[in-house]
C-alpha cells in the first residue's frame, strides 16, 4: 500500500487500525475503544461539559448581577436595626467605578501571571479612552434607568442593542447584514413597541409621567453602547492584543473616566458618605462588580472557545429568566400583552440564533490540503 493512501474498508474512507500499519500506543487504544462498554444513550444529547460550564457560569454570575443591580437601584438601605427613615442609592457612577476598578485588576492579574511583556499596551491610549467615555455613559444610563422604569423594561430595551449596532457597524466598518438580520431587527422593535404600551413600565418610587426620562436614557445606552462595542471590534481587527489586555485597559481608563465623572459633578463625597452610613451597600456593591466581571470572563472565553453564536443563545436565555425572576422578586405584575411583547423580542433573537446555525451548517466544509510529498 503506498504511503498516504486509506486502508479500504474504513467509515468515510479511514483508516483501519491493524496489526500490520498501527503502533503499539495505536493497537491499545483500539483495544480499549473495542472493550469499553457503550456510554448511556441519553449523554450523547448532552452538551459538553466545557459548554455546560460556560452556560451555568455566565447564568448565573449575570444573574447574579442583574437581582443586585435592582436591589441598589430601587429598594431603600436603612441603618443596621432600622426599618424607617431609609435612603435610595443616588449615585451610579459609584458602581461604574467599582465595576471597572475590579475588572481592571483582574484582567492586570492575569497579565501578569501570563508574563510582564503582556503589560504594554498594543493601541494608543486615547482609543482606549475614547472605548471607556462611551462605556461609562452607556454603563450609567443603564443604571440611571432603573430610578423610572421597571428592570423588565431596561431589560426589553436593550434586546434592541443589534439595531444601533448594525447602524454603526455601517457606518464606521462598511458592514453587510442579511435580510434575515434585518427582519428580527423590525420584530424586536415591535416586540418592544408592544411591551412599552400595553401595561405599566414606571418604577415603583417614580411617578408614570417620569417613565419617557427612563427610555431616553435607555436611548442613550443603546447608542452609546452600540458605539462602544463596534469601536472594541475594530480595536481587536487593527491590533493584536489579548482579551485580558482590552480588558485591563479599556477598564482602567474607565475607572479614571467614572472618577472624573464623579469629581466634576461634586457627587465623589457625597457617595462615600453613603457607603459610610449604610454598610450594606458596600457588600451588596462588592458581589455586583464580582459578579459583573466572572460574566466578562466566561463571555471572553465562550468567545474564544465556541464563537458568538453560543454567546448569543445564552444570552437570550439569560435575559428572558431574568425578567421571569425579576417579576416574581420585585413583583412587577407585567400584563398578558407585555408578556407576548417580550416573548416577540426573545423569540426573534432564538430564530436569528438559529438561522445563523443553519447558514453555517450548510456551507461547505473548506478541502483539506493535499498530502505533502516526500
Amino acid at each position: 500500500m503506498q504511503a498516504g493512501t486509506p486502508a479500504p474498508g474504513g467509515a468515510g474512507g479511514a483508516a483501519v487500525v491493524t496489526a500490520g500499519n498501527a503502533s503499539p500506543a495505536e493497537m491499545e487504544a483500539a483495544t480499549v475503544e473495542a472493550v469499553a462498554p457503550p456510554a448511556p444513550s441519553f449523554l450523547r444529547y448532552l452538551p459538553p461539559w466545557r459548554v455546560l460550564v460556560c452556560v451555568f457560569g455566565i447564568m448565573g454570575s449575570l444573574m447574579i448581577y442583574a437581582l443586585l443591580q435592582e436591589r441598589i437601584m430601587t429598594k431603600p438601605y436603612f441603618l443596621p436595626g432600622a426599618t424607617e427613615g431609609g435612603e435610595l442609592f443616588k449615585t451610579t457612577l459609584v458602581l461604574v467605578l467599582a465595576n471597572r476598578l475590579v475588572a481592571a485588576f483582574l484582567a492586570g492579574c492575569m497579565l501578569l501571571y501570563r508574563g510582564s511583556g503582556e503589560l504594554r499596551a498594543k493601541a494608543p491610549i486615547y482609543k482606549y479612552m475614547m472605548i471607556s467615555f462611551s462605556n461609562v455613559i452607556a454603563t450609567s444610563c443603564q443604571y440611571e434607568a432603573l430610578k423610572w422604569v421597571t428592570f423588565p423594561t431596561q431589560t426589553l430595551a436593550k434586546c434592541a442593542k443589534m439595531i444601533p449596532v448594525m447602524v454603526w457597524g455601517t457606518a464606521m466598518s462598511g458592514k453587510k447584514y442579511s435580510v434575515v438580520e434585518y427582519a428580527v431587527g423590525v420584530l424586536v422593535a415591535i416586540g418592544c413597541t408592544i411591551f412599552l404600551t400595553s401595561g405599566s413600565i414606571k418604577a415603583k418610587h417614580a411617578a408614570a409621567s417620569d417613565s419617557w426620562w427612563g427610555l431616553a436614557l435607555m436611548l442613550g445606552y443603546l447608542a452609546f453602547d452600540g458605539f462602544t462595542s463596534t469601536f472594541q471590534e475594530k480595536l481587536f481587527a487593527g491590533y493584536s492584543m489579548s482579551i485580558y489586555e482590552q480588558m485591563m485597559y479599556v477598564n482602567g481608563c474607565s475607572s479614571i473616566a467614572a472618577l472624573f465623572f464623579l469629581v466634576s459633578s461634586g457627587k465623589l463625597w457625597e457617595s462615600l458618605e453613603f457607603v459610610t452610613k449604610f454598610p450594606a451597600v458596600s457588600a451588596d456593591m462588592s458581589v455586583l462588580s464580582v459578579s459583573a466581571v466572572t460574566g466578562q470572563f466566561f463571555i471572553t472565553y465562550t468567545i474564544k472557545e465556541f464563537g458568538a453564536l453560543l454567546l448569543a443563545t445564552i444570552m437570550t436565555i439569560r435575559q428572558f429568566l431574568s425578567v421571569l425572576i425579576s417579576n416574581v422578586v420585585f413583583a412587577h405584575h407585567m400584563s398578558l400583552m407585555q408578556w407576548a411583547g417580550a416573548v416577540l423580542v426573545f423569540g426573534s433573537l432564538f430564530y436569528k440564533s438559529y438561522a445563523k446555525a443553519s447558514n453555517k451548517a450548510a456551507k461547505p466544509a473548506a478541502p483539506a490540503p493535499a498530502p505533502a510529498q516526500a
